[in-house]
C-alpha cells in the first residue's frame, strides 16, 4: 500500500527571540493555524483524520503536555483526533511524516496530519535539560561534543575552509531572498493574531542585504568554547588525523534561531478518493542511520545512501535535494560524499538564511521541496537533515 501527501503547509518563521514577530504567538497556536490551513485548503472532512503526529524537541513550558493533541484539540477538526508528539532532535518534523506513511502503509490508519512544531522564543534550545551533554558521566565515555564544535570538526577534517563556508552561506541567503522576490514559497502561510489581524507574513530572517565582507567579519561562535571549554582536545583526541580545530562557523554561516510550524496530510488511495483528494506526492523510501557521536552532523549522507537502496534508486534518480543547512560544512560535506551539485540542493535557499525552527524543519524542508519540484516539473526529490547526538534521517518523494 502507498503513502501519498495530499497537502503541506508551513507558517512564516519568525525570529526566534523576545523581539521575533511571533514572540507573542503560543507554540499550540502555530501548529493549530497549519492544521486550520489543511483543512481551509483542502476542504477536509476532517471526521476522517485519524490522528495527528508532530515533532517537537524541547517539550517543556508553553511546548510540554503533548502539544501535538493540545493542536489537535484546538483545531476544530474533533474531539475524536488524536495526537503523539516525538523528539528525533532536528530530525523530528520528517520523523513525523515517515511514521506517518509507516502507519498508512501497514494499513493501520488511512489519514493522519504529520508535522513539527518549535517556538524557539518562548521555550529556548536546552530549555528541556538533560545529560546528554551535560552529565560528564554521559559525555566523557563517548566524547561527546557541543554541535558548533562538531561542525568546526567536519571542516577542519574535510578541509573547508572560512571563506568557503562563508561562500556557502552568502549563496543561501542569495537564493532566499530571490525566491521570497519570486514568491516560490507556495506552501507558506502567514501567521495571525486572535482577530485574524497578520502578525507575519514572510520569513523575518532572510537577509538580502548579507555580503561577503560582512560574513567574514564576523566572530567565530565556537572557538573559545572550544579552547577554553576543551572540546576541541576531545575532538582531536577522537580524531588525531586533526592537528587543529579551525573555528569557522559563525552566526552568519550557521542556522538562525526561529520559531515555525508545518504539516502535511498523509493518507492512503482510498481515503483520498473518498474525499476528493488529489494526491501530490508518494513516499518512496525514509531511513535513519547512527553516526559517531563526536562528529555527530555527518549523518545525511549514510541515512540518504540507506533510503536510496531501500528504494532500488541511484543518487542521479533524484532531480533535486533539501539537505538542512544546520552548519555550512554540513551540506558542504555531503556534496562531497554523494558527488551532488550545489545547483540541485537546497535551491531556494537554506536554514542559514531562513532558520531552522528544530521540530518542524524536517517538514518545512519537505513542502519547500514539493513546491519546487512542482514549479521546475521534475519527479523526485530527497529531504535529510543531520541530528544531534550522531543521527541522520532521509526521505525520498515522488511526484504523483
Amino acid at each position: 500500500m502507498e503513502a501519498y501527501i495530499y497537502d503541506a503547509v508551513r507558517t512564516v518563521r519568525g525570529k526566534g527571540n523576545k523581539k521575533g514577530a511571533l514572540y507573542s504567538i503560543t507554540p499550540t497556536e502555530l501548529a493549530k493555524q497549519v492544521l486550520v490551513a489543511l483543512k481551509d485548503r483542502n476542504n477536509l472532512d476532517t471526521s476522517k483524520v485519524e490522528d495527528v503526529i508532530m515533532g517537537c524537541v524541547a517539550q517543556v513550558k508553553d511546548q510540554g503536555v503533548n502539544i501535538a493533541k493540545s493542536a489537535a484539540q484546538e483545531s476544530g477538526y474533533g474531539n475524536h483526533l488524536c495526537g503523539v508528539t516525538l523528539n528525533r532532535f532536528c530530525g523530528s518534523g520528517l520523523e513525523a511524516i515517515n511514521q506517518a506513511a509507516a502507519y498508512v502503509k501497514s494499513g493501520f490508519t488511512q489519514l493522519l496530519v504529520a508535522g513539527g512544531v518549535e517556538s524557539m522564543s518562548r521555550v529556548p534550545m536546552g530549555s528541556d535539560g538533560g545529560g546528554f551533554l551535560m552529565d560528564p558521566i554521559q559525555a566523557i565515555p563517548g566524547k561527546l561534543v557541543p554541535q558548533g564544535i562538531s561542525a568546526d570538526l567536519i571542516a577542519s577534517k574535510y578541509g573547508y575552509s572560512r571563506n568557503e563556508v562563508d561562500a556557502f552561506a552568502y549563496e543561501s541567503q542569495m537564493r532566499a531572498a530571490k525566491a521570497e522576490e519570486e514568491k516560490r514559497y507556495a506552501s507558506r502561510i502567514p501567521v495571525v493574531d486572535i482577530n485574524g489581524i497578520s502578525v507575519l507574513n514572510t520569513d523575518e530572517n532572510i537577509r538580502p542585504s548579507t555580503t561577503k565582507a560582512g560574513l567574514a567579519n564576523l566572530n567565530p561562535s565556537f572557538e573559545m568554547m572550544g579552547q577554553m571549554g576543551g572540546f576541541d582536545a576531545v575532538a582531536i583526541d577522537k580524531y588525531p588525523e586533526v592537528e587543529q580545530i579551525e573555528h569557522v562557523h559563525h552566526a552568519g554561516n550557521s542556522s538562525a534561531i526561529v520559531d515555525g510550524a508545518a504539516a502535511v496530510l498523509v493518507g492512503n488511495e482510498a481515503i483520498g478518493k473518498e474525499l476528493g483528494l488529489t494526491p501530490r506526492f508518494k513516499i518512496r523510501a525514509a531511513a535513519v542511520e547512527g553516526t559517531d557521536p563526536t562528529i555527530m552532523l555527518i549523518g545525511p549522507a549514510p541515512a540518504s545512501k540507506k533510503a536510496l537502496k531501500q528504494a532500488g534508486m541511484e543518487t542521479t534518480d533524484i532531480d533535486l535535494f533539501e539537505v538542512n543547512e544546520a552548519f555550512a560544512a554540513v551540506p558542504m560535506y555531503f556534496m562531497e560524499q554523494m558527488g551532488v551539485d550545489h545547483s540541485k540542493i537546497n535551491v531556494n535557499g537554506g536554514a542559514i538564511a531562513l532558520g531552522h525552527p528544530l521540530g518542524a524543519t524536517g517538514c518545512m524542508l519537505t513542502g519547500t521541496l514539493m513546491d519546487e519540484l512542482e514549479r521546475q516539473d521534475l519527479n523526485t526529490g530527497l529531504v535529510t537533515l543531520c541530528i544531534g547526538g550522531g543521527m541522520g534521517i532521509a526521505s525520498i518523494i515522488e511526484r504523483i
